[in-house]
């Protein structure tokens, strides 16, 4: 259970990016979250694994205050916490399957990584997670060749290096055409229904969430404005979400 209790965020200049947000959220659930730019959608991601401090409130997951917690503790905590970029976040001139080891550094000795050694073991675990996203014949390819939809499934598979609990995807399809977004979201789609993981994912377009979401949560200038089920969204509330002169388009 992820327990998010009067969560505020305010920057050095001032912005008030979150409000009080409350929200529980349930072990295996897929969350999506949206909102305009800048609405707040990633600060809440970033505080969730603490990339970002929150100026006030508390975030508990599994009884751990992950806002109180030790760095040794929260190292561990965030082994179990895979994050997902919309820029993919490579490194673009190593291979896939570094890249994709990369996921398991919080697991093993420091110096393997130094030296660009992993056991084989950990080698044929690289190579599972790139199979359960269609990619495995690209492992030993530089990650620059790759098209963005191939990146971000490099992205997915170093997260399952991590074998993560919970999920959090920024924008994951933000830079990715209709195609290769439905693609990517029916690979996160996969690992929350088949795994069991806990996805909290924020997107732009309402038509994606209520494709693969169980839950939607909405923000609208750091504060929450909907939470519910994707169909309980209509047209007054998506105005509200989005503004009266926004227009819904769907991604097919």
């Amino acid at each position: 259970m992820l327990i998010i209790q009067n969560l505020t965020k305010i920057y050095e200049n001032g912005f008030v990016a979150l409000k009080n947000i409350n929200l529980e959220i349930p072990d295996g659930q897929f969350v999506s979250i949206i909102g305009l730019s800048g609405s707040g959608k990633s600060t809440l991601l970033r505080c969730i694994n603490r990339l970002i401090d929150p100026t006030a409130g508390r975030i508990l997951w599994n009884g751990m205050d992950i806002t109180a917690v030790s760095d040794d503790e929260l190292r561990q905590i965030r082994r179990r916490i895979g994050m997902i970029f919309q820029q993919f976040n490579l490194v673009k001139r190593s291979s896939v399957m570094t890249n994709v080891l990369a996921g398991r550094l919080g697991y093993l000795n420091p110096l393997y990584s130094l030296v660009n050694y992993f056991p084989k073991s950990e080698q044929d675990r690289a190579l599972a997670a790139l199979e359960r996203v269609g990619i495995a014949e690209k492992a030993y390819i530089r990650a620059s060749s790759l098209s963005g939809g191939q990146q971000q499934r490099v992205g997915i598979a170093r997260t399952l290096m991590q074998e993560p609990e919970m999920i959090l995807a920024d924008e994951p399809v933000a830079s990715l055409d209709p195609a290769t977004s439905h693609s990517v979201m029916k690979y996160l789609q996969l690992l929350n229904k088949e795994d069991g993981l806990t996805v909290l994912c924020s997107l732009h377009f309402l038509s994606l969430a209520r494709a693969y979401a169980d839950r939607v949560i909405a923000l609208k200038d750091g504060v929450l404005e909907f939470d519910g089920l994707p169909g309980e969204i209509d047209n007054d509330r998506f105005k509200q979400i989005y503004g009266e002169d926004a227009v819904e388009v769907e991604i097919s």
